[in-house]
């Protein structure tokens, strides 16, 4: 009976060691099964061997300045990639500490970490890896809470980390995971978080700035350190605790770092705020053709806001802060007086104009605005959106001292806004075409409107030595030659004259005979209807073209004195040629594109053409001195602040170096300019009201030498205070045997001559 019971004991034993061997096979065989499915894609799609060597990462595309800064970024979702090396130690000795510390030790999966989590059922932690991490992150984001897709999403995280382990180096994988994570206010990325939440460079991050960061890592939402700062700080300390755990800092400087508060220079980076902003915007719609252009090698598109495109400009990022803080210094202080002055005019800002016509001008604002397209689009009636400008609203206001909330009615916040001056101003190096700084307006959130490339407007005296050129080359004449300044009638018209056009000076003087020389240097209008006279408008127009000037130019006498609209860029291009001895260079704004790898995918070609001789370029560069040295643009040499009534009488530059200029202001004082030039330099500056309408009523301000000639100086004086922009304090270069007398120390010859005395209209400008 014994023997029978041991072999009946016997056998069960073998069919429960079979049956154990049996489930143990057949489930680390469905285990194996489970992960090779999934690894095939039967459970879901699995990223290929592409994908994992070019994970769709939506990059931003970065605009970098000539000197290596990121002036802004075309984005859907602002992401910068960094290397490992652009990463400090700091944050990575962080992140590891915190996230994964045994991240050097395994390939992808912490085995102990997750026997951990199984025994405690994940109350001690989850045990994803930072390489986990990283798979959840490019391929299949945050997962359902549902326990079968939720083991099916973790196999399938552990193959992805296993195949990333084996792609990647474990540097590239720290860089990799720096880049893709999502930080909260447009900040996808390290670098973007960086620089948002505290206007800095990866490498700039301090110790506990870099803990704040990797603190995000948990939750960016809930840590936000600008809605959370007391959470924030508290999950700092605590990866400050973890750093020290794994002695990556002292406990000294554990309790040091744990100490200081959270300080941020939060600048919520956006296509309307920031430097360079019109510059980036013009950028963007040239981009947006040169992607029509422009294919990528599978002849598919590029997109400008996810191909983590690298821009690199001309703009010098220094240069361009330089040219805003000069603009916003004036305009602010100008349009201080503009408001004073505006006070006793009840159709302010509009000056000289009926009732119907300042209705006009408000009517066509209203339309072009974005409360009537929203309306419009809402199928309210045109009644009915009108009806709305009436009603008070409340809205937040620009204003030189800050945006201020306020209640208004949208029809009076139009007028406001029509009080504002506007100002352009472009920097361009003459040698090459570079242009170095651009400047489109006061603030980009406020005024779209680009008054560098888009605003074409009336150049009044500075039109003139477009006219001089032309009779130095076709005369022969020289910038010592003598003229008669006395009042002078042109005949208008073709063929049967019915009318005449006889200019008057702005100061109503005349001044006998003078060289050209002192006529360009006091804007004499009767000298430039003279040369106009002589030589003809046809070639004047034919010159100013070729100087690259666009716009169309009527061929009438009057053009003498700049009754011509020109963009400022084109105006900047066009003087560049004669500080250029005579040879013309197109604007360049790109040195060249690279792709996300820094493959270089285009460079621009430069353009250029002959003009002038460099005897007749030069010659005028030494009539342009003159209006420096000894007319209107003299206030560059003098010293002080103004005083007594007119604090725009006396301006603090004293330049001492060679600097030719022109200042222009068109009928009526709506448009101020000042061109100004140094031989590695032309910067060309705009002033002036949206609508021609509003404008000062006298010219002590609204003339270019007090609206946009400070704005020139402040610019330069800066400049010159910054060596490392090297901008020049030498002297132009003057050509070997050089044929035109241009050092007028005695006349060389008188040319005219006999006027006819007939003064009918004033012309001034």
């Amino acid at each position: 009976m014994a023997t029978k019971k041991n072999n009946t004991t016997n056998t069960d034993y073998k069919r429960y060691t079979r049956t154990f061997w049996k489930f143990f096979f057949y489930g680390i065989g469905g285990i194996a099964a489970f992960f090779l499915f999934a690894s095939w894609g039967l459970f879901g799609s699995m990223p290929s061997f592409e994908d994992l060597e070019n994970p769709d990462s939506n990059l931003a595309t970065e605009v970098i300045s000539s000197d290596g800064v990121v002036l802004g970024k075309y984005f859907q979702k602002n992401r910068s990639q960094l290397k490992y090396s652009d990463l400090p130690k700091n944050l990575v000795d962080a992140l590891v500490a915190t996230e994964d510390e045994r991240f050097y030790q395994h390939s992808g999966i912490d085995g102990r970490g997750t026997l951990r989590a199984i025994a405690s059922l994940g109350t001690s932690g989850g045990a994803s890896t930072l390489t986990q991490q990283l798979a959840k992150q490019l391929f299949h984001g945050e997962g359902s809470k549902f326990l079968p897709f939720r083991i099916v999403q973790k196999a399938k995280e552990w193959i992805i980390a296993i195949r990333l382990e084996r792609q990647y180096t474990k540097n590239e994988i720290l860089a990799m995971y720096c880049n893709v994570y999502d930080f909260g206010n447009y900040s996808v990325g390290v670098s973007s978080a960086a620089q948002t939440y505290f206007s800095k460079t990866p490498k700039e991050l301090t110790v506990d700035e870099s803990a704040i960061l990797v603190g995000m890592f948990k939750n960016s939402g809930l840590y936000n350190p600008v809605r959370n700062p007391q959470g924030v700080k508290n999950r700092r300390n605590v990866v400050l605790a973890q750093m020290e755990k794994s002695k990556m800092i002292t406990k000294e400087q554990k309790l040091q770092f744990q100490a200081l508060p959270i300080t941020l220079n939060f600048k919520l980076e956006s296509h309307r705020e920031g430097i360079a902003t019109y510059f980036r915007e013009y950028l963007r719609d040239y981009m947006k053709k040169w992607v029509a252009d422009n294919k990528k090698a599978d002849g598919s598109d590029y997109d400008i806001y996810k191909d983590g495109l690298k821009i690199y400009t001309t703009i010098d990022s220094r240069m361009q802060a330089h040219a805003e803080e000069a603009v916003t210094a004036h305009m602010a202080n100008l349009q201080e007086e503009f408001f004073i002055q505006s006070k006793g005019n009840k159709n302010a800002p509009f000056v000289n104009i009926t009732e119907v016509e300042t209705n006009r001008i408000l009517k066509q604002a209203m339309k072009q605005s974005n409360r009537w397209n929203v309306l419009k689009g809402m199928d309210k009636t045109d009644e009915e959106i009108e009806a709305s400008f009436y009603q008070e609203a409340k809205m937040t206001v620009f204003t030189w001292k800050g945006e201020r909330d306020t209640i208004m009615k949208p029809i009076d916040s139009i007028r406001y806004y029509k009080h504002f001056l506007q100002a352009g101003l472009m920097a361009m190096e003459p040698q090459t075409g570079n242009i170095k700084a651009w400047v489109g307006g006061i603030n980009y959130k406020y005024f779209q409107y680009d008054h560098v490339a888009q605003g074409a407007r009336q150049v009044g005296s500075t039109f003139k030595p477009f006219v001089y050129a032309t009779a130095i080359e076709q005369l022969n004449m020289s910038p010592c030659d003598t003229i008669i300044d006395a009042p002078f009638t042109i005949p208008v018209g073709r063929h049967h004259v019915t009318a005449t056009w006889t200019p008057k000076n702005s100061d109503n003087r005349y001044r006998g005979m003078v060289t050209l020389k002192k006529a360009l240097a006091n804007s004499i209008n009767t000298i430039s209807a003279k040369l106009m006279d002589r030589v003809g408008p046809e070639a004047v127009v034919d010159l100013t073209h070729k100087l690259g000037v666009k716009s169309q130019i009527p061929l009438q006498p009057s053009i003498a004195l700049g009754a011509v609209e020109i963009t400022v860029e084109d105006m900047v291009a066009a003087y560049s040629t004669f500080a250029n001895q005579g040879v013309y260079n197109k604007p360049q704004f790109l040195n060249r594109i690279e792709d996300k790898s820094g493959v270089v995918i285009y460079e621009p070609i430069p353009e250029s053409h002959d003009v002038l001789n460099k005897d007749i370029a030069f010659a005028v560069i030494k009539l342009l001195e003159g209006v420096t040295e000894d007319g209107s643009g003299s206030r560059l040499r003098t010293t002080g602040g103004g005083g007594g009534s007119n604090r725009w009488t006396g301006y603090p530059y004293s330049f001492k170096n060679p600097i030719a200029g022109k200042t222009g202001t068109t009928q009526n004082q709506s448009d101020g300019w000042f061109m100004g030039m140094v031989p590695n330099l032309v910067t060309g500056v705009w002033v002036g009201c949206e609508d021609r309408s509003a404008r000062f009523k006298s010219i002590t301000y609204g003339q270019g030498a007090t609206a946009a000639l400070p704005v020139w100086g402040d610019f330069m004086k800066l400049c010159y205070n910054d060596p490392e922009l090297k901008v020049s304090k030498e002297a132009f270069d003057r050509p070997p045997n050089l044929s035109i007398k241009v050092d007028c120390y005695v006349p060389r010859k008188v040319v005219d001559t006999t006027a006819t005395i007939q003064n009918t209209d004033e012309f001034s400008f």
